[in-house]
Parts: structure tokens; C-alpha cells; sequence
């Protein structure tokens, strides 16, 4: 094995750069993980851009991986063995703090984030802890790949806790609405989804979507019954985080899946949030969730491959960065 290899960095604000860094070494308790799969995620833009505070200088970006194990520490104790496919939580908690001792690790105000904060999947090998490593079972690096942004996922509708028959707005028919929209059509509820992309708004469909529109109309006043009983806004702009608002039934429940940047602020009407018991949730991470989406994935009720609309070698990460900042696509994948 080398001892060096080629990674995607963020060196500085506005740009990822190829550099070479060392192969990682394995401390008592870590899994070597030979990449597979990485995700381009909207995360990764925000570090680009100096958008997110925690970021470490000059990280290798990429959390959304899989790969086959390479080696084990001999003290590392893990069910996983040399030769298995894994999927990785990048969020690895204190385990010491008020947040990890209640049940709500993803709040650990130390929390390591694999490709935020520590060096991540843009790269051919990664050191992980154990605890990060979820053995999957028949399917491919790829739709493995996808199990940390399924696990974020999982946690989004668990908080809108949606039940069977209910009416579903999704805002945005990126990979983040589109899994939505999935969970929640298979859940019982009628989905509508809301986006301005054609393409996009046929992926819908795809997945699970009752219907679609490049615009909403809830037609008449949501105190009177009119509107959705649960709105998921998984673009993370202020407009449509502010819209989404206004698209919730009485009694309903909104709930902000998407990242808007820091400083960003949206008007709300206490009076109308009190008038119609609105429900403003948001989510963080993905606590908990890895092992159910892996197991989502596994089960192969939705076709979850669809969602990769390119993939490039490493070696072309610059052009998968072009594809995946012009939105040209859907989630695109590097293979280290």
C-alpha cells in the first residue's frame, strides 16, 4: 500500500483542491475503509464556501461513503470483518457529554462529523472508528453510499410523524425530498411535491409522489382545513422556508429538512403560528438512524439507485464538482 495518496481538500474558502495527503493510520478502536462510493452533498458546497462554522481548514471533504474493510486494529473490536461493505455514520459522539448521556448524541457539542471536521471519503482510504462501521448485505457501493443521507432521512420524518392518509407537501425534489417523499409514500401518506424542475419533478413521481407542481396552491384559508397536515422544506432557502409556513393546515406540523446558510432569518407571525397551532420542527443529523436505513436500502421496495445521476473517478473530481454545482443532475458519486 502507498503511503500517500490523492484527496479532495478544502484548502480555502471558495474551492476544493486535489492534494496529496497521507494514507491514514489506525489507532486502537478504528477500521481502515477502502472507498467505494462518496456522495457529493450541499454540505460540502456550505464548506466550499466557508458556509459551515465547525469545518476544519484544509478537511478532506466527503461524508456520504461506503466502502470494502481494509484492515482492522488489533485491539478494534467490531462485528465487521476484512472484505465487507460498509457504510459509514460520519457523526462520531463524545459519548461523556449531557446530550450523548441522553439519548440526543447528535446534539454533542463536540461531535466529530468524518469530512467536516476530520478527514473524510474524497479519498481512497479513511480511518473510522468501529462504532461509525454498518455492515450492509447485498447491494452496491453506490446505493450504499446513500445510506447517511437516508438516515438524515429517516430522522426528518420521524419528526413530521407522519401517519397513514395524511396529506404531505415536500418542498424541493432533490435526493433529500425525493427519499422523503419515498419514506413518507410508503408510509400511507398522499404526497405532493413541490419543485421547479421538470426533470425533477418526473423523479418525483418515481418515488412515490401523488402529485407535483412548480407551484403551490393550497386553495382556500388554512384555518378552514385548507393546506397539508405535514410540510417538509428541503431546499433551505428563506423563501421557501418562509412559504412553507403558510402551506400547513391548521393543526399542522412544518418541519425545515434543508440547510440554509448561517445568518439567514425568516419572518413568522406568532399570532398566526398561535392561531392555527402550527408545529415548527427542525432536524439535525441523523441520530440513530444508520442501521434503519441501512436497512431500508436493503430491503429494495424503491428503486434507491435512480437517485445517482453520474458518477466520475476521482482523478475527475472537478468535473463532478461542475456537474454537481450547476445542478445538472441528482446525486453524483465518486469512486476513489
Amino acid at each position: 500500500m502507498d503511503n500517500s495518496m490523492t484527496v479532495a481538500s478544502w484548502e480555502k474558502v471558495g474551492s476544493i483542491s486535489m492534494v496529496q495527503k497521507p494514507v491514514p493510520e489506525l489507532a486502537p478502536g478504528d477500521v481502515l475503509i477502502r472507498v467505494a462510493a462518496s456522495g457529493i452533498c450541499g454540505t460540502d458546497l456550505h464548506i466550499c464556501k466557508g458556509e459551515t462554522p465547525h469545518a476544519s481548514n484544509q478537511v478532506t471533504i466527503g461524508h456520504e461513503f461506503s466502502g470494502y474493510v481494509e484492515a482492522i486494529h488489533p485491539e478494534t473490536v467490531t462485528e465487521a470483518k476484512v472484505g465487507d461493505l460498509v457504510a459509514i455514520d460520519p457523526n462520531v459522539p463524545c459519548n461523556q457529554c449531557m446530550f450523548c448521556r441522553t439519548n440526543k448524541y447528535h446534539l454533542c457539542p463536540t461531535l466529530r462529523c468524518i469530512g467536516v471536521t476530520c478527514n473524510g471519503g474524497m479519498a481512497k482510504y479513511v480511518a473510522a472508528p468501529s462504532s461509525a462501521v454498518f455492515v450492509t448485505q447485498g447491494i452496491s457501493p453506490e446505493v450504499a453510499s446513500l445510506a447517511e443521507p437516508l438516515s438524515c432521512v429517516v430522522h426528518a420524518v420521524d419528526t413530521g410523524a407522519i401517519k397513514s392518509g395524511d396529506r404531505v407537501l415536500v418542498i424541493g425534489a432533490g435526493p433529500i425530498g425525493l427519499m422523503v417523499t419515498a419514506l413518507c409514500a410508503n408510509g400511507g401518506a398522499r404526497v405532493t411535491v413541490a419543485e421547479l424542475n421538470p426533470m425533477r419533478r418526473d423523479k418525483a413521481t418515481a418515488f412515490g409522489a401523488s402529485a407535483t407542481t412548480d407551484k403551490v396552491d393550497i386553495g382556500g384559508d388554512p384555518v378552514k382545513g385548507f393546506g397539508y397536515d405535514v410540510v417538509f422544506e428541503c431546499v433551505g432557502l428563506a423563501a421557501t422556508m418562509e412559504a412553507a409556513l403558510g402551506y400547513a393546515k391548521a393543526g399542522g406540523t412544518v418541519v425545515w429538512v434543508g440547510v440554509a446558510k448561517p445568518g439567514v432569518t425568516v419572518p413568522v407571525s406568532p399570532f398566526d403560528v398561535y392561531r392555527r397551532e402550527l408545529t415548527i420542527k427542525s432536524t439535525y443529523t441523523n441520530p440513530y438512524g444508520m442501521a434503519r436505513a441501512v436497512r431500508i436500502l436493503q430491503d429494495g421496495k424503491v428503486d434507491w439507485a435512480q437517485l445517482i445521476s453520474h458518477t466520475f473517478a476521482l482523478d475527475d473530481f472537478d468535473s463532478a464538482w461542475a456537474v454537481f454545482t450547476q445542478n445538472s443532475g441528482l446525486k453524483v458519486c465518486i469512486k476513489p
